[in-house]
């Protein structure tokens, strides 16, 4: 699969996901504008059956090679980056996962069932960004449970192997100088933002700058009943010079406030 039908399939699995996504993307582009993808994000577990090295293997089969390691303590979560070695234009790969050994009996046990209901054995590694959820029905106490610890582990335990949030390059938007003119652009249009640690994450001294609407939530079967839960969102980045290029990188603290855009209980 070359990295166009998979960034293809990607785009169509998330914005089914995440209606707002093709709203926002639809407004951009009647206001003339072509959208460019800075980033493409990802959550999972630390097992090394699923990890970030499984999640990145059909990046790597593509030209993408390692960059950056992150470290989010609060969170218990651990990341790296990926850049294409020759497509200055293919988007940056953030792949996140979550510490399990830092959590309770509990919520390891709970990974290691998810886990199990898995057939390796048929699994193609390189299918798993595209997977969703591999494990069985879901319980809406577990998942209670599992937010109580942690919400990046309820996220996943619902909506599984997909891509987490896309990102608007605001860099390459034709009609907006700045992130904070596509933040007005956005709530003009009825958009909630992501607000925890300000509506923009860092500043042109870090060379990135980070703004999100809030999660998409979309109704789940669990076997104890219907509800509603957080999916994915839209995110948008403005970068500066590093030299003469554009930074490449992110920024742990920002990263660490944007991942909050799932949070069930921000309205």
């Amino acid at each position: 699969m070359s990295t166009t039908q998979l960034f293809e399939k990607l785009w169509k699995d998330y914005s089914s996901r995440t209606p707002s996504a093709e709203k926002v993307k639809h407004l951009f582009e009647s206001e003339g504008n072509q959208i460019i993808n800075d980033h493409i994000a990802f959550r999972t577990f630390d097992d090394p059956r699923i990890n970030i090295d499984a999640l990145a293997t059909i990046f790597i089969n593509n030209g993408y090679v390692y960059k950056n390691d992150y470290h989010f303590t609060k969170k218990k979560l651990y990341a790296k980056h990926f850049e294409h070695k020759t497509d200055k234009t293919a988007p940056l790969i953030f792949i996140s996962q979550l510490i399990t050994s830092e959590f309770s009996s509990t919520l390891k046990d709970a990974v290691s069932t998810m886990l199990d209901d898995i057939d390796f054995n048929t699994l193609n590694i390189e299918d798993l960004v595209l997977s969703g959820r591999l494990w069985g029905n879901l319980n809406y106490s577990l998942y209670a449970n599992l937010l109580k610890e942690s919400e990046y582990a309820a996220w996943l335990y619902v909506n599984g192997f997909c891509a987490n949030h896309f990102t608007v390059s605001v860099n390459h938007l034709d009609t907006f100088n700045d992130l904070k003119a596509v933040n007005t652009f956005l709530k003009t249009n009825g958009f909630k933002m992501n607000a925890s640690g300000g509506e923009i994450k860092g500043n042109s001294d870090k060379f990135l700058e980070q703004s999100s609407i809030l999660a998409d939530k979309i109704w789940v079967e669990f076997e104890d009943g219907k509800q509603e839960i957080t999916s994915c969102y839209y995110e948008f980045a403005y970068r500066y010079k590093q030299g003469n290029e554009l930074f490449k990188g992110f920024i742990a603290d920002s990263a660490d406030k944007i991942f909050e855009s799932t949070n069930m209980n921000i309205k």
